[in-house]
């Protein structure tokens, strides 16, 4: 973690450096990534940068306790309680600001929901599983937009792809990814039976284009055309697209938009988080065991949650949580099931890293 906060600070410090550069003041592409990645650091880097001032200022106040100086002894003694406390308090900030390691600070990332076992059902919960996000990001004023989706003809999604932005975004959402559970009485049961489905949620931080520079040869483009719930066709022009990564074999397809060149931008935005993502799981593996006791890992192979609405309960397997607001949760309340995540990853850290000086 300290490596971190400390590779936080050094490129903050850099960018500060890019900032006053004539070179990068000339180059509109440049100066638009600097100011863009200096001020998803800022808030990380001015904390730490306090929090070693504050370690600095009370090693100077314990040397002042154990001089010769009566006055300065007296002066450093009432000063030191506040020290510590303010340091205290920093150092809680600092471990909520650095769940999800490197890209907890991420202000844009993409979601990915795609409706699992259980068919048409499952594709309607899919469905409610945007909506409550959809409706969590207007409650947090995040700017959300969809990337590309596929409906069904009962109105569910197969999957749907979102970008998401705003302050904190990726820090709160990370949590999502993972199985999500419904069980329920579906619409079209007739003999009310509690049938079970799924759906899985992936949350990657979108990457700054400088971070993955994708190029045309990179990877081969698809084109065809769109089409909508039972395989008719939206319009008659190649406008949909898809986009096959030669590396890693990832696949991307969009025909949200009508424009082929807004099609292809969209995908394009896609494929890079999902790039990203494949170097970032490789990182992880390298990772100290740090990352093993955290929930925020986004392992999606795991089931994470189960909506039970006969009895309006939802779970959290990770963690035991149990909250019978299903109701006030779907519709978008998310973030008592997010602050029990976040407060279970930071206690995870503290246990594992002490403030030290």
């Amino acid at each position: 973690m300290r490596d971190l906060l400390e590779k936080t600070l050094s490129r903050f410090e850099e960018l500060e450096g890019q900032l006053v550069d004539p070179v990068i003041l000339g180059d509109s592409a440049k100066l638009t990534a600097a100011i863009r990645e200096h001020g998803s650091l800022n808030r990380l880097a001015t904390k730490y940068r306090r929090f070693k001032e504050l370690n600095v200022e009370i090693a100077e106040a314990r040397e002042m306790v154990e001089g010769d100086d009566l006055d300065m002894r007296e002066l450093a003694e009432g000063e030191l309680p506040g020290l510590v406390e303010a340091r205290e308090e920093l150092w809680n900030e600092l471990l909520t600001l650095t769940l999800g390691g490197a890209d907890a600070n991420r202000t844009r990332c993409v979601m990915e929901i795609r409706g699992g076992t259980g068919g048409d059902e499952a594709a309607l919960f899919a469905r409610d599983l945007y909506e409550m996000y959809k409706r969590h990001a207007e409650v947090k004023r995040w700017k959300i937009e969809i990337l590309d989706h596929s409906a069904t003809e009962l109105g569910g999604f197969k999957e749907i792809s979102l970008s998401i932005e705003g302050e904190g975004v990726y820090r709160e959402l990370q949590y999502e990814s993972g199985g999500h559970r419904v069980q329920r009485v579906p619409a079209t049961e007739t003999q009310g039976r509690i049938h079970t489905s799924a759906a899985t949620v992936a949350v990657m931080p979108e990457p700054e284009d400088v971070e993955v520079n994708i190029k045309p040869d990179d990877y081969r483009l698809d084109k065809f055309c769109a089409s909508g719930p039972g395989g008719q066709h939206v319009n008659k022009t190649e406008s949909a697209v898809r986009l096959t990564h030669y590396e890693t074999g990832i696949v991307v397809q969009c025909q949200d938009e009508k424009s082929q060149h807004k099609n292809i931008a969209k995908a394009l935005r896609v494929l890079k988080a999902r790039v990203y993502e494949v170097k970032r799981e490789a990182e992880e593996k390298k990772r100290s065991e740090e990352r093993k006791t955290l929930v925020g890992s986004g392992d999606r192979s795991q089931r994470i949650r189960t909506y039970n609405f006969p009895d309006n309960r939802v779970t959290d397997h990770r963690i035991g949580l149990t909250l019978y607001k299903l109701d006030q949760i779907i519709a978008g309340n998310l973030q008592p099931v997010t602050d029990a995540l976040v407060d279970y990853d930071r206690q995870q850290l503290r246990d594992a890293f002490a403030v030290t000086e």
